[in-house]
């Protein structure tokens, strides 16, 4: 019998993860952001006191998954900003003074 830990090594794709853990999903959605659910999924998991017991743990996880996938459901990647090349594609406020302004 395999642990959830076995099981988990052997999840490869966003899609594997959702199947595995129940979560239903709209193909869309997961394919245009797979990577994007996978790395919030990791980020909420780092937040996440695992408890000791197997099923616990298995909830935990579930509970993480369907969290980060909701979040492009109702959301895009562009406003989470899960990567930090996003993070750091933010407007910045440059000063520009009028005498560098010129009527072409």
């Amino acid at each position: 019998m395999s642990t959830l830990n076995d099981d988990l090594q052997d999840l490869e794709s966003a899609e594997d993860f959702l199947d595995y853990f129940g979560i239903a999903y709209e193909r869309a959605v997961v394919h245009v952001n797979r990577l994007h659910i996978l790395q919030r999924f990791h980020d909420y998991m780092q937040r996440v006191s695992l408890p000791d017991d197997e099923e616990g743990q298995r909830s935990a996880y579930r509970d993480a998954l369907a969290a980060a996938y909701q979040d492009f459901v109702v959301s895009d990647a562009i406003t989470e900003k899960v990567f930090k090349v996003l993070q750091a594609a933010q407007p910045r406020k440059v000063p520009v003074a009028l005498t560098d302004m010129r009527r072409f």
